[in-house]
């Protein structure tokens, strides 16, 4: 079973920066023909779409993080990034990364997420 596993997160101040790492992992992966994305949840708000990665690298982003943060993939280690820079308190969340498996019609599979806090 293919599983997603986030690391990285933590307390920050505000302006610092951070890299969340996301390992896929399991039996019959093919990290290469998934699409890739990041999404967050604030306590006692709805989870948000952060930014997303194709199979064929295109990239795409929220209004509120465009310009700061990057998502990026090593399909060699079955890893997606999301670097994080200028962070704000309002950047305070539980963010999850996502899988969007062939045939590729929405996000199916979900980590368990990783705390990130922007103190000001």
């Amino acid at each position: 079973q293919v599983q997603l596993v986030e690391s990285g997160g933590g307390l920050v101040q505000a302006g610092g920066s951070l890299r969340l790492s996301c390992a896929a992992s399991g039996k019959l992966l093919n990290f290469n023909a998934m699409a890739m994305g990041w999404y967050r949840q604030a306590l006692g708000k709805q989870r948000e779409f952060v930014a997303a990665l194709t199979r064929g690298g295109t990239t795409a982003y929220a209004d509120s993080v465009k310009g700061r943060f990057t998502i990026s993939r090593d399909n060699a280690k079955n890893t997606v990034y999301l670097e994080m820079t200028s962070l704000k308190p309002e950047d305070t969340a539980v963010y999850y990364c996502a899988a969007d498996r062939p045939p590729l019609v929405g996000y199916d599979l979900w980590g368990q997420g990783t705390q990130v806090t922007v103190s000001s």
